[in-house]
């Protein structure tokens, strides 16, 4: 019996970036990609051998571009909570689901779409710094040193390391073996 996962039912499988690129681009063009997936690529100087090399260097672009084949170009149903946390390529899709006609795309949509991810991602920077109801911190207080947002905060003034008269002794400079030599 062999454990191989079967990812042939996927779409992506066996399909190069660069061919997933031109099908995206010839159906919806540079400018909607842009709309839609908000990647620079897209927008300045776009081109399909440079969108490629952007690509492949940078894993979140390219997830998001195979996500968006998958689920706005194929028509595929959302992913299962399950598949949600894997790339796009790694994702089993169920015999029963087959790829539909591309969506319907507008720019005036791609516009709306914009300004709830802006509205989301303003009340998550609101909410930043507060414990939520489950006890969890968020991702401003999960750092081991947190920065006072207070505005009242300053930075301590040290006075110049060169000084003789400084409160910190040379030995602990780092530089101080190498200050002594240069002069």
């Amino acid at each position: 019996m062999s454990n191989e996962i079967d990812y042939t039912n996927n779409p992506l499988h066996g399909l190069g970036l660069k061919n997933l690129l031109i099908e995206i681009v010839d159906h919806y063009g540079f400018e909607m990609l842009f709309a839609y997936l908000n990647i620079n690529c897209f927008k300045t100087n776009p081109s399909i051998e440079s969108s490629v090399k952007f690509l492949k260097k940078t894993t979140w672009a390219c997830e998001r571009v195979e996500a968006f084949y998958l689920y706005e170009f194929k028509n595929l149903p959302n992913v299962s909570s399950e598949q949600f946390s894997l790339p796009p390529r790694e994702r089993i899709i169920p015999a029963d689901q087959t790829p539909g006609e591309p969506a319907e795309l507008n720019l005036d949509d791609a516009e709306q779409l914009r300004e709830k991810r802006v509205a989301k991602a303003a009340a998550y920077d609101q909410n930043a710094g507060h414990r939520s109801n489950s006890g969890k911190r968020s991702g401003a207080q999960q750092g081991r040193h947190s920065v006072s947002r207070d505005s009242s905060y300053e930075k301590p003034k040290h006075e110049s390391l060169d000084s003789p008269d400084s409160s910190i002794e040379k030995s602990e400079d780092p530089w101080a073996k190498w200050k002594d030599k240069t002069k």
